[in-house]
């Protein structure tokens, strides 16, 4: 009996010792929170900022999950950083069947993760009849601005104007994450270079904004430093209006998963924590 014991014990801890979770989900201050609690409380909200790691599999999945099971309770808005917004006209096309995916992919600049990444949402949203928003800026533009600042965008034309935020752009330099940019890019920055990351973050919350109405959800796709300790595209939300319910989600990575790193806290309302060694999609 004792033997029978004895092995039962050791079967157990040896099948422990190799479960290996995908992911481990945390709150803000780092305790372990369910996905049914998460969804829970993201169902109650106005917005959701999931901010990803642009290659990480796990960032993707879990997009399309937490999209597919809201759904079946809220009205929702798709939008995603991974569109411009001089692409919309392309997008809306295929959303309507007015073009095929060739098409869409011929008409519109798509990132090169697209098919594996993107397009499950972009499907989900056709499936249902959602909108889908393109809500980032024209790259160039943002390159023109880390170029020259706001000032260089006077000269656009009033389409131009038409796809980004309304200027003049609301900017603090001192918001602890465009201090950040600058300290981490060293003598190869430029005070013009958070300047650019700002229109992109302002020109995302414009455009969730203006195709958000009371009793939607909204449900954003971006990268997690756009959204990240509660700044980016959260800091011009509460600006057009104060009182906007926004939960944010941030993916973090790190060599063991099994309780989060004091770097990683307050990041977001809820974390999902990946293996560092996790396959990426490109």
């Amino acid at each position: 009996m004792i033997k029978l014991l004895s092995l039962f014990l050791a079967l157990s801890f040896s099948l422990q010792a190799f479960d290996k979770p995908a992911y481990v989900l945390y709150n803000a201050k780092g305790k372990k929170v369910s996905y049914e609690k998460m969804l829970k409380h993201l169902n109650q909200q106005d917005v959701v900022l999931i901010g990803e790691l642009h290659n990480n599999p796990i960032s993707h999945w879990l997009e399309l999950e937490i999209t597919q099971a809201l759904s079946e309770n809220r009205q929702l808005v798709l939008g995603a950083e991974m569109f411009e917004r001089d692409n919309q006209a392309a997008l809306t096309n295929y959303l309507q069947g007015k073009i095929t995916a060739k098409g869409l992919d011929t008409s519109a600049r798509l990132w090169k993760n697209y098919k594996t990444d993107y397009a499950p949402l972009v499907n989900l949203a056709k499936e249902k009849n959602l909108p889908f928003i393109a809500t980032n800026v024209p790259r160039k533009y943002a390159s023109q601005v880390s170029r020259g600042g706001f000032e260089s965008l006077a000269s656009l034309t009033s389409e131009e104007k038409s796809w980004i935020a309304p200027m003049p752009i609301a900017y603090d330099a001192n918001l602890p994450g465009y201090q950040k940019m600058l300290k981490m890019m060293g003598e190869h920055t430029s005070p013009n270079m958070p300047k650019a990351q700002a229109l992109k973050d302002a020109t995302m919350a414009h455009f969730i904004f203006t195709n958000w109405n009371p009793g939607f959800l909204f449900i954003h796709y971006n990268g997690s430093y756009h959204s990240e300790y509660y700044e980016g595209i959260s800091w011009y939300l509460k600006r057009s209006k104060a009182d906007i319910k926004i939960a944010t989600i941030a993916t973090v990575s790190q060599k063991e998963i099994d309780s989060l790193l004091p770097e990683h806290l307050l990041k977001a309302d809820y974390i999902i924590c990946v293996e560092e060694d996790m396959t990426g999609t490109y």
